[in-house]
């Protein structure tokens, strides 16, 4: 679908709200989406793809929201393959991608559509706060030291700091372009059912030349993790994230750099077994599924980005966010 024309010169926002069994958290959370979306003085639409719930989710959004456009999948795919679903039917140029479990404040846009005038903008979040405690759940990704770890980081909110970087976007509340969002294909559903999809985006936009940034005045409150720990026992959690941490890796990791690490995660499995950690071999077992797609994925990608004279390889790209930061970091 094309882009719609946006009224007046207005920029215009297609909320994608991905929701499984959700009805309790999309009826307590979406009046603080319209307030905002209201407050901004933008055209708008609102998306809910469904992943095959059991509970009354459509049922409740059309008798209450008639307007949202509601997307039914007819079985369970994951979270990539149900949000790129809404990526593809959004309309308009900028995409709000945004848990059920996140409430909004009434200026949560007044602060980030400034970003998007830059041409190699690809996205921009804001400060996330625990809905219960009110402390920060989720802030600027900082990218610690490592010499291969790519999920190594910490969450840092510089509140006086302008034009801050972040390593990676939260698939919580990812205000994104949706033509480089299309550009790149959404999110890479190798990683489905869940987890390290929003870090894998946001590096492969970083990769190709765009930019991510931190707006610490653009505030939502989440109830962390709700929807994954309901639905899915503590066993699956850890072997699905450990598999897709090892598929992140094997993605962003080139050279020298991609053997030690398959090196040493692969000498670690004997100290996984030594500890008790069985999950582990499941997860190696499910990767290792996974590989020969993920070859694919990653030579294409890289070919792509490379015709485009845009590729940028991971390590520079975490070398420029930090060094961004750390000069940041002096000037507060």
């Amino acid at each position: 679908m094309g882009l719609k024309q946006s009224s007046n010169s207005k920029p215009g926002i297609s909320v994608v709200i991905p929701n499984y069994n959700g009805k309790n958290l999309l009826a307590k959370n979406l009046p603080s989406v319209y307030a905002a979306l209201n407050a901004s003085d933008c055209n708008y639409e609102v998306i809910v793809p469904d992943d095959s719930s059991s509970d009354d989710s459509i049922p409740f959004l059309r008798q209450h929201y008639p307007e949202i456009i509601t997307i039914e999948s007819p079985q369970n795919g994951g979270f990539s393959v149900n949000i790129n679903k809404g990526i593809a039917r959004a309309s308009y140029d900028l995409v709000l991608l945004l848990n059920s479990d996140i409430k909004l404040s009434e200026d949560y846009f007044q602060g980030q559509l400034k970003y998007f005038a830059a041409p190699d903008t690809f996205g921009v979040m804001g400060l996330i706060l625990d809905e219960d405690t009110g402390k920060m759940a989720e802030a600027c990704k900082y990218p610690k030291s490592s010499f291969f770890k790519i999920n190594h980081i910490k969450n840092v909110a510089l509140s006086s700091a302008e034009n801050v970087y972040t390593f990676y976007l939260s698939g919580a509340n990812a205000f994104v372009n949706r033509r480089k969002l299309v550009e790149l294909g959404g999110f890479n559903e190798i990683f489905s059912p869940f987890y390290h999809e929003d870090l894998d985006l946001s590096l492969r936009a970083w990769e190709s030349g765009f930019k991510c940034y931190y707006e610490n005045n653009a505030v939502c409150w989440h109830a962390v993790s709700v929807t994954i720990k309901t639905h899915s026992s503590k066993n699956k959690i850890k072997t699905i994230v450990t598999r897709n941490k090892l598929l992140l890796h094997y993605f962003h990791l080139r050279g020298m750099r991609l053997y030690l690490w398959a090196f040493i995660s692969f000498l670690s499995l004997s100290t996984r077994w030594i500890s008790g950690k069985f999950y582990y071999y499941k997860a190696w077992q499910l990767y290792l599924q996974k590989l020969p797609q993920m070859k694919v994925y990653k030579k294409q990608f890289i070919k792509e980005a490379i015709s485009k004279k845009q590729y940028i390889p991971f390590i520079k790209v975490k070398d420029s966010i930090k060094q961004s930061l750390d000069k940041q970091f002096k000037t507060i």
